[in-house]
């Protein structure tokens, strides 16, 4: 049974490892203390602006973790400390990186702006996974489901790429309202993608 309440400090690194795992960040970061930094500041990032923050538990296991943004919300999990981290890590990366680490968040706010034109979205799913070698399915769903429960009537969002199960979305009745293609140009290697924002008004 899976059971969802809100996420064990404790359960932070996992959700980290959610995010190598499932986003495939060792696609781009080959060496290992680089990837685990990275993922430490994607977690922080996307906590640091979150107003719900969901942990999924089967039988006290962490087994999956939601957050999402939602207008007019409050951010509980916002710190000062998690903020600096995030600053200066953005600075760190793009002399480490180069301009390439540029083009994603770039089509992220083209798709975003192109998609208001004709929305007006309430929120934003902004990270979403379950442990990988969990076999109990319906993760994500519980997860989902416990976000709709609480923002019916709601536009939400959110961005993804063709390297995720991005298909998982559209099983849950999302739809995919924009896409741009992109290569990710690194230091040592390029990477194509095409990025996509699903959108969804809950019932």
């Amino acid at each position: 049974m899976i059971c969802i309440g809100e996420i064990r400090k404790q359960d932070y690194k996992k959700a980290q490892q959610f995010a190598i795992d499932g986003m495939h960040l060792n696609w781009y970061l080959d060496k290992g203390f680089i990837l685990d930094l990275y993922s430490k500041y994607f977690w922080h990032m996307e906590l640091n602006r979150a107003t719900k923050v969901y942990g999924a538990y089967a039988d006290g296991k962490f087994v999956g973790v939601l957050l999402a943004d939602i207008n007019g919300e409050a951010k509980p999990y916002c710190s000062f400390w998690r903020t600096l981290f995030v600053r200066i890590f953005d600075i760190l990366q793009h002399i480490a990186a180069g301009e390439g680490v540029g083009a994603y968040d770039k089509a992220n706010q083209e798709m975003f702006s192109s998609f208001c034109r004709t929305n007006t979205p309430d929120g934003e799913i902004v990270f979403l996974a379950a442990d990988p070698y969990c076999k109990i399915k319906g993760i994500g769903t519980a997860l989902l489901s416990a976000l709709e429960a609480s923002e019916k009537g709601k536009l939400i969002y959110l961005y993804t790429d063709n390297a995720c199960t991005y298909q998982f979305y559209e099983h849950r009745g999302f739809t995919r309202s924009q896409e741009r293609d992109i290569v990710i140009d690194l230091k040592n290697k390029r990477v194509p993608l095409k990025c996509l924002l699903y959108s969804k008004t809950i019932q």
